[in-house]
């Protein structure tokens, strides 16, 4: 039976700490440079040996992206930092151009590829083309029906994984080879740097009036006609596994650490539910309750069961944000919960804490107290140490939240 991988991503040492204890069986993550993702603080080389180490000491694995598409002056730089890459201990590179391939091979050899979703693979003669050249893994273009996806399967060496995004935002351009950020602002949205112009609200202006605009859609807030809606699988998670999909990757290296974990612990039960009963799966409805804590767009199933279903809300771009973040549990002890701060609640709101196990428990603390141990009214400041009575033994790394207001 396959039980596919739960792949999580992490934009810092923090957010990989996070997906590896709420069920991450790997993350993949970015480099200072060449990684597709500017806005994480990603990892220095002495970091990529840091995490590479706090994987295998976990039984887990990190893969780095080197998936941008590479300048002359780039191509100068690669090869050394390939080298330097080779020993960190990172379990694989994702590559998207055969140059970069290429100097992969000849400055790591031995060295784990993993093609990236830029190269747009969404056939069995292209994905049999990769494995060709040395590729153990193909990330499928997120345009890829689940149909086309059995069919890739079928007609690949069984050795060659595939790995496929399942859960996150999904960007209108095909795979993700966007150039409207790098034409409106001068920001590459292929080297890391996307402004998501496709989120942005348009209207209609026409030559000769200038000052008169009109809604494509008939809306008070305008339209918004690229605006793909988010990206959610775990409903069908034993579809994906018994088409032959070796790993399920959640998109959001620039993503909160909450969202990392949220997402990351959903999944989890998810996967683990099909384990325990693949011949009559049915998603957790935890599992769908989860998914509605962290900020996103409306959801879809995306290009999985046609066209028809990769969906756009023309009606607003803004996310759907129904909770708040308040604090990390750090430990609990005799009755105490102690905690830093991530947003500010008072006595008396009541709290829900998601563990990295994904159980969820709520209280309503009828008094806080600072590092000191003063009683206090709130948690004002930011990243401040506290505690709050919990008759419950809270595990470190949890989660606490509330309901927006």
């Amino acid at each position: 039976m396959n039980i596919p991988e739960l792949l999580s991503p992490a934009g810092d040492m923090e957010r990989l700490k996070f997906a590896f204890a709420y069920g991450a069986d790997a993350v993949y993550l970015g480099a200072e440079d060449f990684g597709m993702r500017a806005a994480p603080k990603n990892f220095s080389i002495e970091q990529l040996k840091e995490a590479a180490e706090y994987a295998d000491s976990l039984g887990k694995k990190v893969y780095l992206t080197l998936n941008t598409v590479p300048t002359n002056a780039d191509v100068k730089k690669m090869p050394e930092f390939i080298r330097k890459v080779a020993q960190t201990g990172v379990h694989a590179v994702i590559v998207a151009d055969l140059g970069v391939l290429a100097m992969v091979k000849e400055n790591a050899p031995g060295m784990e590829i993993h093609f990236s979703t830029q190269v747009g693979i969404m056939n069995y003669v292209t994905a049999n083309a990769a494995y060709a050249l040395g590729a153990k893994r193909i990330v499928l273009a997120r345009e890829t029906s689940l149909e086309d996806i059995i069919e890739i399967r079928e007609k690949t060496p069984k050795d060659l994984d595939i790995e496929a995004f399942v859960h996150g935002a999904m960007c209108m351009s095909f795979s993700g080879r966007c150039l409207l950020s790098q034409y409106l602002n001068g920001r590459d949205a292929n080297r890391g740097e996307c402004s998501q112009p496709c989120r942005w609200q348009y209207q209609l202006v026409e030559k000769k009036r200038p000052d008169l605009y009109f809604d494509i859609n008939e809306t008070e807030e305008g339209t918004y006609i690229m605006n793909a809606n988010d990206l959610c699988m775990a409903p069908y998670v034993d579809m994906l596994a018994k088409a032959g999909i070796t790993s399920l990757k959640i998109e959001g290296r620039a993503k909160s650490f909450y969202y990392v974990a949220s997402v990351t612990a959903a999944y989890r039960q998810a996967i683990d539910a099909y384990a325990a009963n693949p011949d009559d799966f049915l998603c957790p409805i935890p599992v769908l309750e989860e998914l509605t804590k962290t900020s996103h767009r409306r959801y879809s199933t995306g290009f999985y069961f046609g066209r028809e279903n990769a969906t756009q809300t023309t009606d607003s771009s803004t996310y759907i944000r129904e909770w708040d973040l308040l604090a990390v549990a750090e430990k609990w002890e005799d009755g105490v919960l102690y905690c830093s701060q991530r947003g500010k609640f008072v006595v008396g709101d009541e709290i829900e804490v998601l563990g990295p196990d994904g159980s969820v428990f709520k209280f309503t603390p009828e008094k806080i107290f600072d590092a000191e141990g003063n009683e206090i009214e709130s948690t004002a400041h930011s990243m401040m140490p506290f505690s709050v009575p919990c008759n419950k033994e809270i595990a470190p790394m949890s989660i606490l939240r509330k309901i927006a207001k």
